[in-house]
């Protein structure tokens, strides 16, 4: 009898165990494949990560759509076509070129934006840009 119980407990130990090993999630916190992220600079790089973190702008601008803010695409597209300054309108300092209807919206993320360093705000660009 005693016997059986230490067999019966170490089979329910071995598939627990095994279980376990089967549970390994698939963690994907980004919004690009591995292919394309090896093809970024590392400016590109830093610019998606604020773009994702601290900038906060993911909220609001999706890759191909509208969602509250126009598309990366449809920005980049505008500020090279209009050879406009993205930095500028980042600190506050330039007009609106891509949907002025939102700049009312856009205008409460300067609190955030205006502190970034040139560097940042250079590699917000870059990022941008490089859905262009």
């Amino acid at each position: 009898m005693k016997k059986l119980l230490f067999a019966c407990m170490l089979a329910a130990l071995i598939s627990c165990k095994e279980e376990a090993k089967k549970e390994t999630p698939a963690l994907n916190t980004e919004e690009v494949s591995e292919g394309e992220m090896a093809n970024m600079t590392a400016s590109e790089k830093l610019g998606q990560e604020i773009f994702n973190g601290k900038g906060n702008c993911f909220s609001c601008h999706k890759p191909d759509q509208k969602i509250i803010g126009p598309s990366i695409k449809e920005i980049a597209r505008i500020y090279k076509e209009k050879n406009g300054d993205m930095i500028a309108f980042l600190k506050g300092d330039g007009e609106p070129i891509v949907d002025p209807s939102q700049y009312a919206v856009m205008k409460t993320n300067f609190a955030i934006t205006k502190n970034f360093s040139e560097e940042e705000l250079k590699a917000v660009e870059d990022y941008i840009y490089s859905f262009n």
